[in-house]
């Protein structure tokens, strides 16, 4: 079964049980919250996901509960939880279902140090993935949904996971977290995507979550080859311009965004290494979304892009 197989009023009664257990790439992850509005959109948001039998073995015990005391009611709070430990201080409530998300994503950074985990959005095309990371700002998040709302697959939007010992990339394929103006961006561009509602004066601005596509869930099984390092940065009025990359910034740019790769030690340097040398490094800029699709899609046509 899936999540999305399960009524709106199953959903709920799950949340506020024993929990909604889902399959989120390799974790298993059991989530539970008494703020019954989140339901709803969390449900859409992972509807393609497949739900775990009782007896799974669960990686993540993750909740988003109302405040404490007098926050349950005055200036009410939602509070992230793991395995009933509190890592981060109360929200305001009407940011619990994106504070799930980013609860989820501390956890995999925090507890996987078997993979490299780099912040950084990764997409493939027939078992290539293209490693996108950036800055905020840069327009990473926006053109990673614009990508998988035109066939390409969704791997991660924020956190890559490279194994350390094949050096393929691992799919999350969880929802995508969108800011400020690219939610509209993304509304208009694929207006068939579920979109949940707008979270303003987050500590990111006005924030919201992109459904990850069906395909793409039903894939997450299927790791992909690294082929393609690309930086991008949205500039207003600029044609695509893809600039190659030399071995030593792709290194650089790579180390700098790998989350624990300070704790992996030579480890980590010689996948960061690997990656390097797996894939072809470009810088990107862009202004218009067709314009990066079309760029994307001549590099997956083009076989003579994968590893040097």
């Amino acid at each position: 079964m899936r999540v999305g197989d399960l009524s709106p009023a199953e959903v709920r009664a799950r949340l506020a049980g024993d929990g909604l257990r889902i399959a989120a790439g390799p974790f298993h992850c059991r989530l539970q919250s008494d703020i019954g509005d989140i339901a709803d959109e969390l449900a859409r948001l992972y509807a393609h996901h497949p739900l775990l039998d009782d007896g799974e073995f669960i990686d993540f015990h993750v909740s988003v509960q109302p405040g404490h005391g007098i926050r349950r009611w005055l200036r009410p709070q939602a509070r992230f939880a793991v395995d009933a430990v509190e890592p981060f201080t109360p929200l305001p409530r009407a940011q619990a279902l994106p504070m799930l998300e980013w609860g989820l994503n501390w956890c995999i950074t925090a507890y996987s140090q078997h993979l490299l985990i780099i912040h950084a959005a990764a997409v493939a095309r027939d078992g290539r993935a293209a490693i996108l990371p950036a800055p905020p700002g840069s327009g990473k998040s926006t053109l990673c949904a614009a990508l998988v709302n035109r066939g390409w697959q969704l791997l991660s939007d924020e956190l890559t996971l490279v194994r350390l010992d094949t050096g393929e990339i691992m799919g999350l394929a969880r929802p995508v977290n969108l800011k400020n103006a690219s939610i509209d961006i993304i509304r208009d561009y694929a207006p068939e995507a579920f979109l949940s509602h707008p979270v303003r004066d987050t500590t990111k601005g006005t924030v919201a979550l992109m459904a990850p596509p069906q395909a793409s869930v039903e894939a997450v099984g299927e790791w992909a080859r690294p082929a393609w390092m690309v930086l991008p940065r949205y500039r207003a009025g600029t044609p695509p311009t893809l600039t190659q990359m030399g071995s030593g910034a792709a290194f650089l740019q790579i180390a700098d965004n790998a989350m624990n790769y300070h704790l992996l030690g030579s480890r980590g340097f010689a996948a960061v290494g690997q990656l390097v040398d797996r894939c072809r490094s470009y810088s990107f800029e862009y202004s218009r979304l067709d314009d990066a699709i079309e760029t994307f899609d001549r590099l997956a046509a083009d076989g003579g892009n994968e590893a040097r």
